[in-house]
């Protein structure tokens, strides 16, 4: 009986260890054009795979007031790209339209580059 227990604890430990998906560091650096939009307080990226979140905005910051935004994202992932979308003053692009799809590149860096609202 103690064999069949220990046969039993070992396959489930290998089991587990078998279904772990390997990850890698990705490090995304998003650029983000807006135009026509002015006195802008709040620019966010939401999306699948922390750091990001459907709920909360992850910040870019403004490298050109009311126009240009950038923010570098570091996650550790075992898939091959994400989704997204960019908020402006808490308010979502592309309504009704699918997600962006961010694919990672296989170099150290992923550079994307989006304009608020255009696919």
């Amino acid at each position: 009986m103690k064999n069949k227990y220990y046969l039993l604890t070992v396959l489930l430990f290998i089991s587990f260890h078998a279904c772990v998906q390997k990850t890698y560091k990705r490090v995304v650096v998003v650029e983000l054009l807006v135009k026509g939009k002015k006195d802008i307080q709040t620019v966010g990226i939401r999306g699948n795979g922390k750091p990001l979140s459907w709920d909360t905005d992850f910040p870019l910051a403004p490298v050109v007031k009311d126009s240009l935004y950038r923010t570098t994202i570091t996650a550790f992932t075992g898939y091959k790209f994400a989704e997204c979308k960019f908020t402006v003053n808490g308010e979502f692009e592309l309504n009704n339209k699918p997600d962006r799809r961010v694919e990672f590149s296989q170099g150290d860096t992923t550079f994307f580059k989006a304009v608020f609202n255009e696919q």
